[in-house]
C-alpha cells in the first residue's frame, strides 16, 4: 500500500478547506488512496468544535489590523493559531484501512491522533529535540528540564466522516511565537509554546521548513507502515490512480 503526499507551500485557510473537502470526497468514493497534505498558511486563527471564544484574548479590531483570519472549524479541540513558518499537516486517511494498531472495523480516532503525536516525536528527534506525550493533554510536548516545564510545540486536532479523516497537526518550525499571545492555545493556560528554532541545540542546524516537512513525510511512512508517493499537485493526485486502483509513479 502507499500514501500520496501534496507539499503545497503557503495557501490561504479557506483554499486549504477547499482542498481538503476534495481529496476527502475522493477518498470516501475510494478514487485515491491515503493522502497526507503539507503546507503552511497565512495567520489564522481557528476554532474547533470545544472552542471557547474566551480564549481569543485579541480584539478583532487587533486581528483585522494584523490581516488574521478567524475561522470556527468542525476539527475537534479548542482555538489555536497557523501561521509563517509552521509546518501544517492534513492527512485524509480512511480509517478502516489496513492501520498500525486497528483490532476492529476501524482505527480509533484517538490512536490515529496517537500515531501523528508519534510521527512528529521522530521527526523533532531528528533535529536533536526530545519531546514526549503529556497525558490528558493532546499534542507533542518538550521534556521538562529542570524547573522548567514541558512546552507545546506541536498541537493536532481531527475530523472524522464516514471513517475518513480531515485535519490534522501543526509543528512550530520558525513560528513566531508572539503571535500566539492572540490566543489562550488551545485553551491551556498553565504552559507555553515553543518551536523547534528555539529548542534546537545547535542554531545552525535549524532546518528549513521544507527540511521539516521532508522529515515529517518520511516518519509518516515509517510510522503508518506504508510508503510515501510524492505528487505535484492535485491534478496529479487524481490521476495517480489507474482504472486498476494501482499507484502510478509521476
Amino acid at each position: 500500500m502507499f500514501f500520496h503526499l501534496l507539499s503545497l507551500g503557503r495557501v490561504p485557510y479557506l483554499e486549504s478547506l477547499a482542498i481538503q473537502q476534495q481529496v476527502v470526497a475522493a477518498r470516501k468514493q475510494n478514487l485515491i488512496g491515503d493522502t497526507l497534505i503539507l503546507l503552511e498558511h497565512p495567520p489564522v486563527l481557528t476554532l474547533g468544535r470545544n472552542s471557547k471564544r474566551e480564549n481569543i484574548l485579541a480584539s478583532d479590531e487587533l486581528l483585522a489590523r494584523k490581516g488574521v483570519e478567524l475561522h470556527e472549524i468542525n476539527r475537534g479541540g479548542d482555538v489555536t493559531y497557523h501561521g509563517p513558518g509552521q509546518l501544517v499537516g492534513y492527512p485524509i486517511v480512511d480509517l478502516r484501512g489496513d492501520l498500525p494498531g486497528k483490532t476492529g472495523p476501524h482505527l480509533a480516532p484517538v490512536d490515529f491522533v496517537r500515531l501523528l503525536e508519534e510521527v512528529l516525536i521522530r521527526t523533532c528527534g531528528d533535529f536533536n529535540v526530545p519531546t514526549h506525550r503529556v497525558p490528558k493533554r493532546t499534542g507533542v510536548w518538550t521534556v521538562p528540564n529542570g524547573s522548567v516545564p514541558e512546552k507545546k510545540i506541536a498541537a493536532l486536532g481531527i475530523h472524522v466522516s464516514q471513517g475518513v479523516t480531515s485535519h490534522g497537526f501543526a509543528i512550530n518550525v520558525t513560528t513566531d511565537l508572539r503571535d500566539f499571545q492572540w490566543i489562550v492555545p488551545c485553551g491551556i493556560a498553565d504552559r507555553e509554546v515553543t518551536s523547534l528554532e528555539l529548542e534546537i541545540p545547535n542554531p545552525t542546524e535549524l532546518p528549513t521548513l521544507e527540511q521539516a516537512a521532508d522529515a515529517a513525510a518520511r516518519h509518516f511512512g515509517q510510522v503508518f507502515g506504508e510508503q510515501v508517493l510524492a505528487l505535484e499537485g492535485l491534478e496529479a493526485l487524481r490521476a495517480s490512480v489507474d482504472s486498476g486502483g494501482k499507484p502510478v509513479r509521476v
